[in-house]
């Protein structure tokens, strides 16, 4: 299991030690979108779904989420996150909804899976909202976008 950090000698999973790892300053930056027809667009930009303030409700959801990744992943460490944004670009042309969150602290291991979740949950959010309008909206592109701190220091995603 040569490169794996959450397996043994044996192959058992485990939660990674990172007792003795330096607390650092750690930020993760991830996005993805989701993709919906005109009439959830409209909905959505203007303000007028019928389940109220989509984005609102989808902001709150994903950082929400990202406070309780360790819950979700099962080898996650709990972090004591220091902050958490999540924002969202309308593309008129795409109908596309993109979905951005960060998620910082200063700890012994990084961040990238708070970020993740914090993007999943607030586009699954969107959907659950909007699927009386497009049940065939289609969450698309989530990756890490850039990583900073930590033992293997910066990372940017390839475009």
């Amino acid at each position: 299991m040569s490169g794996f950090t959450h397996f043994d000698d044996s192959g058992n999973a485990i939660m990674v030690d990172v007792t003795d790892k330096e607390v650092t300053e750690r930020t993760a930056v991830a996005a993805g979108g989701i993709l919906v027809s005109r009439e959830v667009y409209d909905a959505v930009k203007g303000g007028s779904a019928k389940k109220g303030d989509v984005l609102g409700t989808a902001r709150v959801a994903g950082i929400m989420a990202a406070k309780r990744t360790s819950e979700l992943i099962p080898m996650c460490h709990p972090l004591m996150l220091t902050k958490v944004t999540v924002d969202f670009e309308l593309e008129e042309e795409s109908h596309r909804i993109r979905c951005v969150c960060t998620a910082k602290l200063s700890g012994k291991t990084g961040v990238e899976m708070e970020a993740l979740t914090g993007v999943s949950v607030a586009l699954l959010t969107i959907y659950d909202m909007c699927k009386a309008m497009d049940r065939a909206m289609r969450i698309e592109d989530i990756h890490l976008v850039e990583k900073m701190g930590g033992k293997s220091g910066h990372f940017i995603a390839p475009v």
